[in-house]
């Protein structure tokens, strides 16, 4: 194969990511736009705004819980059967969600249906990093940002949606139609893994999954908690993030001495510089991506007056942003790599974040507007390269290993970052004081994006610089199979 033909998008290749997209988008989808139905679901089941909450927070921690053995299951079982596996279990999960009859069933099939997103997630970049090979990551992960950016953005206005026109239902019912029509389509895409593949997996690591999963699942909780009650002093976020913390150092330490059965993440990844600076960009990208996303429909709400489906609209730019800047920055950064790209990236959101420090009570929607493109313009540049840059430098036989981390590191990002965005406002008196409080709450909010854009920049110089031309790709090469060649993963480029 010429390396011409190696580093195009082929019509196969695009079917591929077509077909992996469609069955991942849903578990994104899901993941937000429940928060909007919160007060329909209440009045439904006559019980309070609380134990409602906890159908998102069950879905959330199971996800974190499922995400670590994901990366033993592929080895064990082979990419394309987990993946039909993780899509049957979140239909079922979605078809009972559709048929709960009071919170608790409710709560129950949201946890069966995030252990099918837990195993889908990670899956999506194993299938697409090894298809891609490390000449195209770049390109294939920015395509694969479009959705990741919309995702988050689009769950809350597709919910309004439904609610206004439909029961509440058919927001899991909607699922139905679109996972089946991926189910059929994977089972005709997505090619088998080699025999060999399926009989090299190894035992389960039985106590690295007792102390990771829970240990990650508790941070999240603690995280989670924080931002509800906008305080990180309460025994409710401190016990789950002591608890969580003890687990993932015995994690460490276990992992470590493993000896018999390969830890399920293996620690010493991190002592690439490379690896360690792609996920810990991407946990930033996932703080800064979430606080927007949580704070800029309080700002719409309490300093514009809209109603949540307008405020909720308002957010789209972010989104928009982030799915413009994602395709032609990962594209680039097959060829000069991800360093400057992400530099200049983090520069363009640190400036969006800047101007919205500026707003002030009679600021109109078209600062607020520019400013959030401009933050989700630089993050969606900083995030296609780094993600390329991770599978360009992972062994092939990391790159499972490298998914889970980079997802529960975004996940944990995201969820620290509403949590400071919650306690920032509550600081300032946001939601309880004067216009001014307000005004000054979200100004500190947005001090704490431009922060966060400028330790990115800091962080930079550690990303992979231009890749190295790839070896040509050995004759009779499946597009789905695993690269040729990898940078080595403690290169610097």
């Amino acid at each position: 194969m010429s390396q011409a033909q190696d580093d195009r998008l082929d019509p196969r290749l695009l079917r591929l990511i077509g077909v992996v997209l469609l069955g991942g988008i849903m578990g994104i989808l899901d993941s937000t736009m429940v928060t909007v139905a919160a007060e329909t679901l209440s009045e439904e089941f006559s019980t309070s705004l609380t134990a409602i909450s906890w159908a998102s927070t069950a879905y959330l921690l199971t996800l974190t819980v499922t995400i670590p053995v994901t990366s033993w299951a592929i080895g064990r079982f082979g990419v394309k059967k987990l993946w039909l596996f993780g899509l049957v279990l979140f239909l079922v999960g979605s078809l009972a969600s559709a048929l709960a009859w009071n919170v608790e069933s409710l709560i129950a099939f949201r946890v069966l249906q995030g252990l099918g997103t837990g195993v889908l997630d990670p899956l999506v970049l194993v299938i697409l990093a090894r298809a891609a090979g490390p000449s195209r990551a770049g390109r294939v992960m920015g395509m694969m940002g479009v959705v990741l950016s919309l995702g988050p953005v689009l769950g809350p206005v597709l919910g309004g949606v439904v609610l206004e026109a439909l029961d509440w239902r058919w927001m899991f019912f909607i699922n139905l139609p679109i996972g089946i029509v991926a189910f059929f389509l994977a089972t005709r895409v997505i090619p088998a893994d080699p025999k060999a593949a399926q009989q090299s997996g190894t035992g389960l690591d039985v106590l690295g999954f007792a102390l990771m999963a829970p240990g990650f699942a508790a941070m999240v909780l603690g995280l989670t908690q924080a931002g509800e009650h906008a305080t990180f002093g309460t025994p409710t976020v401190l016990v789950p993030l002591g608890i969580g913390l003890v687990l993932l150092v015995a994690y460490v330490l276990h992992a470590l001495r493993a000896r018999r059965t390969p830890p399920l993440i293996d620690v010493r990844l991190f002592s690439s510089r490379s690896f360690a600076a792609s996920v810990t960009v991407q946990g930033l990208v996932g703080l800064a991506t979430y606080a927007g996303l949580f704070a800029l429909p309080l700002y719409y709400q309490l300093l514009h007056g809209h109603d949540a489906r307008a405020a909720g609209l308002l957010v789209a730019p972010l989104g928009l942003g982030s799915a413009l800047a994602m395709p032609l920055a990962g594209r680039l950064s097959d060829r000069t790599g991800a360093r400057n790209l992400a530099a200049g990236g983090a520069v363009i959101a640190g400036l969006g974040g800047f101007a919205l420090t500026q707003i002030s009570a009679s600021s109109g929607e078209l600062l607020s507007a520019a400013g959030t493109f401009a933050i989700g313009l630089g993050l969606g540049a900083v995030g296609a390269p780094t993600m390329g840059a991770l599978y360009r430098t992972l062994p092939p036989e990391k790159v499972p290993q490298g998914s889970s981390v980079l997802y529960n590191l975004n996940q944990l990002g995201g969820a620290l970052g509403v949590a400071v965005v919650a306690l920032i406002l509550a600081t300032m008196n946001a939601d309880k004081g004067s216009t001014a409080d307000a005004v000054s709450g979200f100004q500190g909010v947005y001090w704490f994006v431009t922060a966060v854009s400028v330790v990115i920049l800091l962080a930079t110089p550690l990303l992979p610089g231009r890749p190295e031309a790839p070896a040509a790709a050995p004759a009779g090469a499946s597009p789905t199979g695993e690269a040729p060649e990898r940078e080595a993963a403690g290169r610097a480029g």
